[in-house]
């Protein structure tokens, strides 16, 4: 197994082999709490537009959330926050999703042969996904801060599922501490409370709280259809 760690919406078009799109704040942490929290399906789209178009189409019961510049845009009905998930009414519905790293992340891995999302809170579900399928060639993609700037959470996400794939288990609590003080100062931020709040923060690092992962499928429409794969224990 060849693994790569690569950054950006580039490393996502240049990714071959298994691919693992890494958004640790707040993408896919959203994500997963969303899953976890009930909803039926998750969809994956490019822009708000191609959002607010396919909530019309597929009309009652679906919830559309996301950001651009990390608030909400007009017309979402939530934005990208692991604490709105945890509170908001999803039980049993369509959330269609739109982000500017993480779903272009999904949505840009052309030439990869499968595609997960990923973030500290289902890393280890990926690795052992990961090892259960043993592909040839692995690509990491840590997607960064508006997918344009390195990201230190989105690195050791990679770092550690490439350690958890080569048999080490590298203990993570300093430097998920680190962070507080580093690219997730942001969430501590008394400008930024309404759109990023401090639990955003602490749940997008609680490591390894969810057993599953989250498979996108590209479909002909040009969106991704995410899946959950529960992990057995």
């Amino acid at each position: 197994m060849v693994i790569t760690i690569k950054e950006f919406v580039t490393g996502a078009r240049e990714a071959e082999g298994l691919t693992v799109i890494i958004d640790v704040f707040r993408a896919f942490s959203t994500a997963c709490y969303a899953y976890d929290r009930g909803i039926r399906r998750l969809i994956d789209v490019a822009s708000p537009q191609e959002a607010l178009a396919l909530r019309n189409k597929l009309k009652q019961g679906t919830v559309i959330a996301g950001e651009r510049d990390e608030r909400k845009p007009e017309g979402f009905d939530m934005g990208n926050s692991p604490t709105e998930m945890i509170t908001g009414d999803l039980a049993g519905k369509t959330l269609i999703h739109c982000t500017t790293a993480g779903t272009n992340g999904i949505l840009s891995a052309s030439g990869a042969t499968e595609i997960l999302g990923a973030g500290l809170v289902n890393a280890a579900a990926v690795a052992s996904y990961i090892s259960m399928v043993n592909p040839e060639k692995v690509t990491l993609v840590a997607m960064g801060y508006r997918a344009i700037e390195s990201a230190e959470e989105d690195l050791l996400c990679a770092r550690y599922i490439n350690d958890l794939l080569n048999g080490r288990e590298p203990d993570l609590r300093n430097e998920i501490s680190a962070l507080r003080h580093g690219s997730g100062s942001r969430f501590f931020t008394p400008a930024n409370l309404s759109f990023s709040p401090p639990t955003d923060f602490f749940l997008c690092t609680d490591l390894n709280r969810f057993n599953f992962v989250l498979k996108a499928v590209i479909t002909t429409a040009g969106y991704a259809e995410i899946l959950r794969m529960d992990m057995s224990n």
